[in-house]
């Protein structure tokens, strides 16, 4: 009875993909199907009924086993003739018997035995293969003295001796390391599959449990290795994007980070993930990996512990790859230095060990956006990964903070987590795991608190959970006076100020200080305020963390309430005697945080003159006891006295450094060198203020919290490009291109006096050709403000305090400027817009404009606003040429062409080239139509539910008059531009006879790019606009009144 064949190992996907990529273009015309009886992984062979021997004792020494040239060649000629020398595959014979084979050395392939020895001489072999691959592929093979080196580590780990072992062989059971065999090459896509390590593989058996003493391989063996000069298709170098635009600022712009010692780093590097390029804020600290978006982000876009690296491999040219398993990442440092630094820190942190497993993990849904991600409890963190495969390999996103969180449940399956930074709303599949979660993180969340209530009570306000100037978790300190809640190492730092400046309590031991009205200001304002005054805007590169050392704490607390250096100081900081009467009335009411903004601002509280009452008195006898609390705090303080900083004495002296930059998205990368990886980063929302370059072509300026950059571009379309690009992202929403492309200085402003109202609101002013237009960033509660430059009868600066003031004949407006070089500067600019405004001739141009609109649409003296130079240009080109072209606005331009006609409006719509014939007007009408579906807030979207409800008043004159009442409330450009649209379709429309686009087709046409809907209300309302344009466009709002007096009588 014959024993049962030996089980042979199910091939790896992976290894048997790498095997037909690195065969010869002829080996791939054969089937897996066809190689599976003969090859397994490319080195274990079948052992099936009646097939040949492949290995077999020599003399009576039979632990010594070595195949035999006979099987090994048996398979090439049978499977893969080509390297046998014939050209065409025989047809397959029928195995020969085991005896045949035994008795017979002469097995029809070509002889490769040594002098009739029974052993493989396995250089002839490998000569014939290499030979052969030669012909093919020419893949080459490696030299047998590499192949004997490979195998010292692998034959010492072996239990087993073999003797006279070829090298070649050894070469293919153990190819790679297991550091290269399980790691995906960054050239290609991330493959998402995680399988099990080869230990782990149900198919492979140890070399000891061979029943017949055979030699079976310990783990299936993988391909050899491909040499990128032979591949048919060569690896695709990776390089940083080429800058777009020269940048030169001050040196120490961009400090970055010191190294506390060996295993902790940080800087800007260059990342790939396969050909996934980002600039990413690295840091290590000697336990964890993140990478960042941005300096200042809470949450990481990659995050893994140090113990999940299995090797680190330094490139040229400032490059190094870090892997993790089967993924790896490749970065890329602006110099040497960098990259020696970060790749001795990770070697450093080699053998560092796992850390525990995780009490809690599992799948999860992350709402706002909707995502499926796989979550784990790490001790006090949830760590959030993109999915299971992530949480195998150690990779993660990003992980929250527990013990700065709070959990709540709110709805069957579903809770909240809420962190000072971002309130994260989470689901789950069942009432089973929502219960499992909640109690999992309480119990982490409860193990990271302290018993103390007045601790616990002041925790509520998520703000104070962390300290409000380093960002450490569980701040167990506060300076009472300021409301700031700190940690033990801020605190002592505090302490230095002085307590007439900063009053340091513990939240747990000094337990008289806490009343009632101070917890309810720490729980109601807290750090919250107490930034918001001292630390509104701290540039990313000199904020603290939770690892900065003694001495930048101590550099940072200073600098930052002794010396006031990021202090929002009140509007009325430049008159103390205006300071102490405000606070006297602010004081009687309820607003706790402009009586913060007056004390650290250097109001009083302690009035100088004996006759005049207190704020305290005042407050007692008001009722307010927060205000009361807060001002005995304060009752002594001294903080530092109001001095607006002169940027330009300050950097006096300091060196320049030139650089090359580049945007991306709400970022722009600076590097040294062009195509360079990254040296620093600036978060464009840091930018104060944009001034255009006078005198200088093609240059602008920028303004950040704590630097100038002189940007200079190649030519016109460029700066505009890059101008448009950064005041996207700075400006609030709905500021038109035009306006963007027209403005010759942007600055960030506080309005401190609009005709008399004292606001105190945050805007940004932007400077034009033909005026002024005052943008609110809170657009909801306040009104764009615009002012005609022919109208300003004066203006005047104030340096000591950076406040412009504006005057025309209907209003005085003053502004405060965040420093003092902007103020000079867009001074500067306002003079010189205002001298070339009165240098023009008047008379002529006006009348000329008047001309030009009244032959494109109807005006009236009455309306005011300017109507988008690209809307006038499209208006009065369709006019010109298009009034009788068939089914103008109902029929599409030219997809590609609209495209880069809508750009070319958007920065040059004076240039943009129209052309005459048909398919140029319906071009320039299908751009049209796309322009003005891009203007937000023309008809501003809380406001469309009242336009509906007109339309849908029975009554014509009622209707007619609702539609009116809703033209006045809109900001003077918008009815302008509305104006111009209506009046031009309903020219379209009298030549309905030959265009046949009545007031109805145009209706149908237009309402979705007027409303972004489509409803049978809005049709009405948009076909009655055209016909009434007159009445409700160019009629005065007097005729209007005495038309209904008459109605009435």
């Amino acid at each position: 009875m014959t024993s049962p064949p030996h089980p042979v190992p199910k091939p790896r996907a992976c290894y048997m993909k790498d095997i037909l990529s690195s065969t010869s273009p002829l080996d791939k015309d054969m089937n897996v199907e066809t190689l599976q009886p003969f090859v397994s992984n490319g080195i274990h062979l079948s052992r099936g009924e009646g097939a040949p021997p492949l290995l077999t004792c020599v003399g009576s020494d039979c632990g010594t086993i070595f195949p035999t040239s006979i099987g090994v060649s048996d398979i090439i000629t049978t499977s893969i003739p080509l390297l046998a020398g014939n050209d065409t595959p025989p047809t397959p014979l029928p195995p020969p018997s085991l005896e045949n084979m035994v008795n017979t050395d002469k097995y029809q392939t070509p002889s490769v035995l040594n002098n009739g020895d029974a052993h493989t001489d396995v250089t002839g072999l490998s000569q014939l293969v290499m030979s052969a691959l030669e012909q093919g592929a020419g893949v080459p093979l490696p030299p047998l003295e590499q192949a004997a080196e490979l195998t010292e580590d692998v034959c010492k780990r072996s239990p087993h001796t073999i003797k006279e072992q070829s090298p070649y062989v050894t070469v293919l059971s153990c190819w790679a390391s297991q550091d290269e065999a399980d790691t995906d090459s960054s050239n290609e896509e991330e493959d998402t599959v995680v399988g099990p390590t080869p230990s782990s593989h149900p198919n492979t058996k140890d070399l000891s449990s061979s029943p017949s003493g055979c030699l079976v391989p310990t783990r299936p063996a993988p391909a050899p290795p491909r040499s990128s000069g032979h591949s048919g298709k060569p690896l695709k170098q990776k390089t940083p994007r080429a800058a777009t635009i020269r940048v030169s600022r001050k040196k120490g712009g961009g400090a970055m980070l010191t190294s506390p010692n060996a295993v902790v780093r940080a800087s800007w590097l260059d990342v790939w993930k396969g050909f996934r390029h980002n600039v990413l804020w690295a840091t290590l600290d000697g336990q964890l990996m993140s990478l960042w978006k941005k300096r200042t982000d809470h949450f990481s876009e990659v995050l893994f512990h140090v113990s999940s690296i299995t090797n680190v491999k330094k490139q040229d040219k400032g490059r190094f790859s870090v892997h993790i398993k089967k993924k790896n990442y490749d970065f890329m440092a602006h110099n040497e230095e960098v990259q020696r630094g970060w790749v001795t820190s990770l070697l450093a942190t080699r053998g560092q060990p796992s850390p525990a497993p995780p009490e809690l993990h599992g799948p999860i849904t992350i709402k706002d956006p909707r995502s499926r991600v796989y979550a784990a409890v790490w001790g006090h963190d949830l760590w959030i990964y993109p999915n299971k495969e992530g949480f195998q390999l150690g990779i993660a996103s990003f992980s929250v903070p527990l013990n700065v969180a709070l959990v709540k449940c709110t709805g069957k399956h579903s809770f909240s987590l809420i962190t000072p930074y971002k309130s994260f709303n989470l689901s789950v599949d069942s009432s089973k795991e929502l219960a499992v979660w909640l109690d999992g993180l309480s119990l982490s969340i409860r193990s990271a608190l302290s018993n103390s209530n007045v601790l616990l009570r002041l925790w509520e306000n998520p703000d104070n959970k962390v300290c409000g100037d380093c960002g450490s978790a569980n701040p167990e300190w506060a300076s009472v006076n300021l409301l700031l809640v700190i940690c033990q190492a801020c605190a002592g730092q505090h302490r230095a100020l002085g307590s007439n400046l900063s009053k340091v309590r513990s939240l747990k031991m000094d337990n008289k200080v806490w009343n009632e009205p101070l917890i309810q200001l720490f729980v109601a304002h807290g750090n919250r305020l107490a930034n918001k005054v001292w630390a509104p805007a701290v540039p990313a590169a000199e904020q603290l963390s939770a690892w900065s050392s003694d001495e930048e704490r101590s550099k940072f607390i200073q600098a930052k309430y002794r010396l006031g250096c990021y202090r929002r100081v009140h509007t009325l900081a430049f008159s103390f005697s205006l300071m102490d009467q405000r606070l006297r009335q602010v004081v009687c009411g309820d607003n706790v945080e402009e009586t913060m903004s007056l004390i650290c601002s250097g109001a009083k509280v302690c009035p100088s003159d004996p006759q005049v009452p207190s704020s305290i008195l005042l407050a007692e006898r008001a009722g307010q006891s927060l205000q009361t609390e807060l001002l005995r705090l304060n009752e002594y303080t001294d903080v530092p006295p109001y001095l607006p900083q002169n940027r330009d004495s300050a950097s006096l002296g300091e060196e320049e450094e030139e650089l090359h930059g580049k945007l991306e998205e709400d970022r722009f990368l600076f590097s040294l060198e062009n195509e360079s990886a990254a040296c620093d980063v600036l978060d464009l929302r840091e930018v104060l203020s944009v001034f255009l370059k006078e005198g200088q072509a093609n240059q602008f300026e920028m303004v950040t919290l704590n630097n100038q950059l002189v940007c200079a571009a190649d030519n016109k379309e460029a700066l505009l490009s890059h101008l448009v690009h950064i005041l996207k992202v700075i400006l609030p929403g709905g500021v038109s291109n035009e306006k963007m492309v027209g403005a010759s200085a942007v600055s960030k402003v506080c309005v401190v006096d609009v005709g008399g109202s004292s606001s105190h609101s945050d805007a940004w002013l932007l400077l034009m050709e033909d005026g002024v237009s005052l943008q609110p960033v809170h657009k909801p509660t306040q009104q764009t403000l615009m002012m005609d430059l022919d109208m300003i009868s004066h203006h005047e600066m104030d340096p000591t305090e950076s406040i412009i003031t504006m005057v025309t004949a209907e209003r005085r407006v003053s502004l405060r400027f965040e420093e003092q070089h902007s103020c000079e500067c867009w001074f500067s600019q306002l003079q010189t817009a205002l001298t070339n405004r009165r240098k023009a001739p008047r008379s002529t141009p006006t009348a000329n404009q008047g001309a030009a609109r009244r032959s494109l649409y109807p005006v009236k003296d009455f309306l005011r606003g300017s109507v988008p130079p690209a809307i006038e240009r499209c208006i009065s080109h369709i006019t010109s040429f298009g009034l009788n072209v068939d089914g103008v606005y109902r029929r599409c331009g030219l997809a590609t062409k609209v495209t880069k006609l809508v750009q070319s409006l958007m920065t040059s719509p004076s240039s943009t080239p129209l052309e005459s014939d048909e398919q140029g007007v319906l071009d320039a009408a299908s751009a049209l139509k796309q322009y003005v579906r891009q203007q937000e807030g023309l008809i501003p979207e809380p406001e469309r539910p009242q336009w509906i409800h007109a339309a849908m008043i029975a009554d014509e004159h009622s209707r007619l008059s609702s539609y009116r009442r809703l033209l006045r409330k809109l900001p003077d450009d918008n009815r302008a531009t509305l104006n111009a649209l209506f009046g031009h379709f309903y020219m379209v429309q009298v030549f309905s006879k030959v265009n046949r686009m009545s007031a109805q087709n145009l209706a149908v046409v237009l309402v979705p790019t007027l409303f972004q809907t489509l409803n049978q209300d809005l049709l009405s309302l948009t076909r009655e606009f055209i016909i009434h344009h007159t009445l409700l466009f160019l009629t005065p709002e007097r005729e209007e009144e005495e038309e209904e007096q008459i109605t009435v009588f």
